[in-house]
């Protein structure tokens, strides 16, 4: 058996995160976070569509279609601010007023966290929570 913290190994890497979103609408969830949002479509798949991806710069969000509700009744009462992906970049408040001008819905509008993040969090129309933060 190999230690894995044998200087002779190589350390793994990880490159990137691709959050999965669980949708009701694939087409709608395409055309919000197209939109609204500024992502491209990458790939639509099935027939009918259960899956795809967008993509805006190195944010990858994977959307995955599932039958009635997103969220039980209760969910979002019990877990206001559940988030379903983070992204951070260099500076969030010209994407905010980006979104701003696009009309998106803000579950939360940008501000200064206590430990100095700038963050705000949208709210797609299954009730997804993303969060940008820089």
């Amino acid at each position: 058996m190999t230690d894995p913290t044998s200087p002779g190994l190589a350390r793994p890497v990880l490159i990137a995160a691709e959050p999965q979103l669980f949708v009701s609408d694939i087409a709608a969830s395409c055309d919000f976070y197209s939109r609204s949002l500024g992502f491209a479509v990458v790939f639509i798949y099935g027939d009918p569509p259960f899956y795809a991806q967008v993509v805006r710069d190195g944010a990858r969000l994977n959307l995955r279609h599932v039958d009635g509700p997103v969220f039980d009744a209760g969910f979002r009462e019990r877990e206001a601010d559940a988030l379903a992906a983070a992204i951070t970049l260099a500076d969030a408040e010209p994407l905010f007023l980006e979104f701003q001008a696009a009309g998106a819905p803000f579950h939360q509008t940008l501000r200064t966290e206590p430990w100095g993040a700038r963050t705000f969090i949208v709210r797609d129309p299954d009730g997804n929570l993303v969060a940008f933060s820089s």
